[in-house]
């Protein structure tokens, strides 16, 4: 990777490339940066920021080939914030926000296309709910 980073997300493209976003370099604050890898090349290249620096967050490849990043964390603050990741453009594009701000949750993508996205921590601790994408 051209940047170092820890408890960032790795996702893979429909086009074979790896998607990598956010992080952090020093356990406590997040990176916005964002890079592709190419397995064909051993390349990475640099792609735009994403809208907010982030770590613990998810990421999770939509059936139209987006990757959608939701939540995370950057130093204490959680976020409920979500954004796309279109490969055919190579923007980012901020879309609604979670209901609960929330890091080191999961997600699932489900048979008709919505992802859900489970637990994690927040402001008021370890949390049980659940919201769809």
């Amino acid at each position: 990777m051209s940047v170092a980073r820890a408890s960032h997300t790795a996702s893979t493209l429909a086009n074979g490339l790896v998607l990598v976003a956010g992080g952090t370099y020093n356990g406590y604050s997040a990176l916005n940066s964002a890079e592709l890898y190419n397995s064909s090349t051993g390349t990475w290249t640099a792609i735009g920021n994403l809208s907010v620096a982030r770590y613990y967050h998810i990421a999770s490849t939509l059936a139209n080939g987006s990757v959608l990043v939701v939540g995370g964390s950057n130093n204490g603050d959680y976020r409920n914030s979500t954004e796309l990741y279109n490969p055919s453009a190579g923007t980012w594009s901020t879309t609604g926000g979670m209901n609960v701000a929330r890091y080191q949750h999961t997600a699932s993508t489900l048979a008709n296309g919505s992802v859900l996205v489970t637990g994690g921590l927040g402001s008021s601790g370890i949390l049980n709910s659940a919201e769809l994408y």
